[in-house]
């Protein structure tokens, strides 16, 4: 049951925003925050950019069956919003993943959560799996953790309980 509230909890989503200027957080009830980054945010997009080099990794990580926590992260996008939402129970196959979508959308009203989704690979954003309470990946999560207060970040670091280089 621990892997499941530590998924809960460091899966949060990411929206491209074009009027903030820096990075803000809403909280939701019931549901990971969001982190609102604007679209040209070179740090994030360095780091979504350095998840899609490394993917290799993340398929490695999917063989062992030793690794219990494996998520993905995908860019949704409507008319006018882009999402980034992590994904559970990830598999690839034949080329191509498929996952479960792991918290509620608050603009794409396309899917749910719980929904199965075959994710094109143009559409990854970041990649993550905890080995031995360590974070492998998780790229944006470290951008975003870094811009976190003090105190917000040593909350995240102890209800996550993992370690974060």
């Amino acid at each position: 049951m621990k892997t499941k509230i530590l998924i809960t909890f460091i899966l949060f989503c990411f929206i491209s925003c074009k009027n903030s200027e820096k990075t803000e957080k809403t909280e939701r009830k019931d549901q990971p925050d969001i982190y609102n980054v604007k679209g040209n945010d070179t740090e994030m997009n360095a780091a979504i950019e350095k998840a899609n080099q490394t993917l290799t990794d993340f398929n490695a990580a999917l063989l062992n069956a030793e690794i219990e926590v494996k998520s993905l992260k995908v860019k949704f996008q409507n008319e006018t919003d882009i999402e980034h939402i992590w994904l559970s129970d990830v598999q690839f196959k034949d080329g191509k993943y498929s996952g479960i979508l792991d918290n509620e959308p608050e603009y794409i009203t396309d899917y749910k959560i719980g929904d199965t989704i075959n994710v094109d690979s143009k559409n990854i954003s970041d990649w993550m799996y905890i080995e031995n309470g360590k974070l492998f990946g998780g790229y944006t999560i470290k951008v975003l953790r870094n811009r976190m207060s003090e105190s917000e970040r040593k909350q995240f670091d102890a209800e996550s309980g993992m370690q974060i280089d």
